[in-house]
């Protein structure tokens, strides 16, 4: 046999066999390529979808710290009773102010009266307390008197101490958000709609209204921009705003001496805490008068005695 003999059919089966091992460890490395591609891919795109549920979820979740407009001191001044519901003409003709008489030439006017200032009446309600109801119900009309009279001046500060007793609901933390939306788009339908939370409420220790009801009941008391103000209730846009109000009130309340938030209603006369029946009108004037006259003599100079000769 020469040397230059054609190779054994077993050399060319060893080749062929070692050429197909070539070529499937070169599509088995490929195929492992693809597969970590593929995986790393994937991986990133997970990452990305959780990252944006999780935003989006921490975005949903956590409300914007806002407060509302025409707010003092976590209240609201009501100053007309416009449109409130049962009150009748508030002013009656005895108690419209009588114009001075402008005195003669001749004569010498007579001393000026001190101004006395308006009492400044401020109550603390929470919408499901039925004691801020009876208030409400029991002193409006006298309240719309004095307030359109100008013999005081009235706010509302809306606290939610009853939070836990609405099964669940935070209707306490809810009704103040509603009226802190009013308060800042609607404000001259406050007073009808703090009025209807007040005579309207909802049972202790049921779901209260829901937010859709509340924005139903802010447009029947003549809420202007029923738009804007029901999506504000219905986002609850001042819920964190109410829950703060309501701790500040419990570790103090401004322009008083020491005064706390301990129940609701609290009824401040010119920084004194009202003690008496909430459903007693004669009583809750009289302590108004009271403090008003108190207000008077404190304000009101001694005179001073003309020296002699």
């Amino acid at each position: 046999m020469s040397s230059d003999e054609s190779p054994t059919p077993s050399n060319e089966r060893r080749e062929a066999v070692r050429e197909k091992a070539m070529q499937v460890h070169t599509q088995q490395s490929r195929a492992r390529m693809l597969r970590r591609g593929a995986i790393g891919v994937a991986l990133v795109a997970a990452v990305a979808v959780a990252a944006v549920v999780v935003t989006s979820t921490v975005a949903s979740s956590v409300k914007p710290n806002l407060s509302p407009a025409e707010v003092e001191d976590d209240g609201f001044a009501v100053t007309s009773f416009t449109g409130v519901a049962g009150v009748t003409s508030a002013i009656s003709d005895d108690a419209t102010p009588t114009p001075t008489e402008t005195p003669a030439a001749d004569e010498t006017p007579a001393a000026a009266e001190p101004t006395q200032a308006a009492v400044d009446i401020r109550v603390y309600v929470d919408y499901l307390s039925a004691g801020s109801g009876t208030f409400q119900q029991t002193n409006v009309q006298q309240l719309a008197k004095w307030v359109d009279s100008g013999a005081v001046t009235l706010s509302y500060h809306p606290v939610a101490m009853l939070t836990a007793k609405s099964n669940g609901t935070k209707y306490s933390l809810r009704a103040a958000s509603a009226v802190a939306c009013v308060a800042t788009y609607a404000p001259d339908s406050l007073s009808a709609y703090n009025h209807t939370l007040l005579t309207q409420q909802p049972d202790v220790d049921s779901a209260g209204y829901t937010d859709t009801e509340l924005a139903d009941m802010a447009q029947a008391s003549g809420a202007k921009n029923p738009k804007v103000v029901r999506a504000c209730i219905e986002d609850e846009k001042y819920l964190s705003w109410a829950k703060e109000a309501t701790e500040r009130a419990l570790n103090g309340i401004p322009d008083t001496d020491g005064v706390v938030l301990t129940g609701t209603p609290t009824v401040l006369v010119n920084g004194v805490p009202y003690i008496g029946a909430l459903d007693d009108a004669q009583e809750f004037s009289q302590f108004v008068l009271t403090s008003a006259s108190d207000a008077y003599y404190q304000a009101t100079p001694t005179p001073t005695p003309s020296p002699t000769d």
